[in-house]
């Protein structure tokens, strides 16, 4: 047994602990980088978003309730927790909540976000989903599902340990997201110092801040609702349809996610279906050609994705392929919003 100098002080004294030799080197991946996160600024800024950073916070100030209208693209899923962050929201040891309508987003936001602020996912920013609680005592973000948030409601009825709650993706009009609007009506009524961010990429608007606005005057200078929209940041897109009706849509999906990885460029695809057996019956029939594919050719991963595959399986999605692999993404209605697939160039839409 020998005693070693296992971290140094930066006054040049050492800590020592009587443990066997080990490897320091081995047993950790960490690598200390400076510019770590500097790629990740300049998208950051880059972002439609970014500048209305300084508009955002001041209408949050004046109101108590922000009605954010942004096209897809925007970032405001991402961006606008950091900028409350940023403006200091959370100095009083509250919270932001995010609330996303499927845990996937949650999931994939609350990685995103803590890439991008270069901390652990689960210390400042974390997420809360169904048996997955990925969160302490020193997260300040934290994305969740609407059901995760009623779930609070019952125990804290008035979230106290809350600063800002963000409600996206509030288009989609879940069951859950009309519960949370309406008590949410009711809450910011006993607690002023709430503030509520409604965030949608396309929804009415003035109806729902007419909904949260708790003035009853017709002095506008005393609402308590306000609505700013955000510009999006679009790509252009060739459509192209069939000429005839296809006897059966899902074998045509995969014929045309065939007929893309043979003759197209390279770029992964995202095609639609219907239900969970569609996917796996397409992935299924995509995994049988891609295994009669030759050496030296482009290969092909298929995968799918919905709403009750395992949270480890969903996330395959995100993950970049191989230099000389195409990925094929079969999904139902859960790719439609709120998560962001990189390097997807093809869909197909049944």
């Amino acid at each position: 047994m020998s005693i070693k100098p296992l971290f140094s002080r930066p006054g040049g004294s050492t800590w020592q602990e009587d443990k066997p030799d080990i490897d320091v080197h081995s047993s950790t991946q960490f690598v200390y980088n400076a510019h770590h996160s500097l790629a990740l600024d300049m998208q950051r800024k880059r972002l439609p978003i970014y500048r209305n950073r300084d508009h955002i916070i001041y209408l949050l100030e004046k109101y108590q309730t922000l009605v954010l209208v942004g096209e897809t693209g925007c970032g405001k899923s991402t961006q606008l927790p950091q900028y409350l962050l940023e403006a200091g929201w959370c100095e009083d040891g509250k919270i932001i909540g995010v609330t996303e309508p499927r845990r996937v987003a949650a999931t994939s936001l609350a990685n995103r976000v803590a890439d991008e602020r270069n901390c652990i996912l689960g210390t400042e920013v974390g997420y809360c989903i169904r048996f997955d609680d990925c969160t302490n005592e020193s997260t300040k973000i934290k994305y969740m599902t609407e059901g995760i948030l009623l779930r609070e409601l019952m125990s804290d009825p008035l979230l106290t340990t809350y600063a800002i709650i963000v409600l996206d993706e509030v288009h989609e009009r879940t069951l859950l997201t009309d519960i949370i609007m309406g008590l949410l009506k009711k809450i910011v009524r006993k607690r002023k110092s709430l503030k509520i961010v409604v965030s949608s990429a396309t929804v009415d608007a003035e109806q729902l801040r007419d909904f949260f606005n708790t003035n009853t005057t017709k002095d506008s200078a005393k609402d308590t609702a306000v609505i700013m929209s955000i510009e999006g940041r679009l790509y252009p897109v060739d459509i192209f349809y069939v000429k005839e009706p296809v006897p059966n849509y899902v074998t045509s999906v995969v014929d045309t996610a065939l007929k893309i990885h043979e003759t197209e460029e390279p770029g992964d695809i995202l095609a639609f279906l219907t239900g969970l057996d569609e996917v796996d019956q397409a992935v299924s029939l995509l995994s049988e050609h891609a295994k009669l594919i030759k050496e030296g050719k482009l290969k092909l991963q298929p995968l799918a994705m919905y709403g009750s595959l395992p949270n480890n399986e969903q996330l395959k999605v995100f993950w970049r392929a191989a230099k000389d692999t195409r990925k094929v993404i079969v999904a139902t209605n859960i790719a439609e919003t709120s998560i962001t697939i990189p390097n997807v160039v093809y869909g197909r839409i049944t």
